[in-house]
């Protein structure tokens, strides 16, 4: 027999179920930041940080390109929607609360391994030396960026702490804490 009270529902979707020792990281990263933020008023302006992204070639036309003329009595004009092309291409950004420090777009076949990432990040580190001499001159500046393979290898590692360029922690599986994908790209 079944119970009148029940009904059906939808799961809710998430990208992955945390274990308990990962939302206790997430928590202790969330709750440092926050202290570093209050204790330090120039703690959000140092952070420089970056994240791939699909970018797709289209081109759209302004308003006023899509414009035509016509007469009272001519029928409505229609346009098609534009859509996205099946031509994409990965773009690296880096950005700071003064805008976009440095940004790369990975050749077409090329995947964003370790050693990619390493020429990415030489290439960063000589954006913010022309970008942001003021952070430059003084170290003023942390690297925020997530967890994929890529970023945590162990050579990226040795080069960011032989640069001394402090990494703002990720904690794992949390997308919600990459600025990147609220600030830049929102969907």
């Amino acid at each position: 027999m079944q119970d009148l009270n029940m009904q059906r529902v939808a799961a809710k979707f998430v990208p992955r179920i945390l274990t308990t020792e990962e939302k206790k990281w997430r928590f202790s990263v969330a709750t440092n930041m926050m202290q570093e933020a209050e204790s330090d008023e120039n703690f959000m302006g140092q952070i420089i940080t970056g994240d791939e992204t699909w970018v797709y070639r289209y081109d759209l036309e302004t308003r006023r390109q899509s414009s035509q003329w016509k007469s009272a009595d001519s029928p409505r004009l229609k346009k098609a929607r534009q859509v996205w092309s099946k031509v994409r291409v990965m773009l690296i950004i880096f950005f700071d609360m003064e805008g976009i420090v440095h940004y790369e777009y990975v050749p077409q076949g090329q995947t964003v391994n370790q050693q990619f990432y390493l020429q990415v990040l030489k290439c960063l580190r000589l954006a913010v030396s022309h970008k942001r001499p003021q952070k430059w001159a003084v170290g003023a500046w942390a690297l925020h960026h997530d967890n994929a393979p890529a970023h945590i290898a162990h050579s990226i590692q040795v080069f960011l702490a032989s640069h001394g360029i402090p990494v703002i922690q990720q904690p794992p599986s949390s997308p919600d804490m990459a600025p990147c994908d609220f600030w830049l790209f929102p969907n």
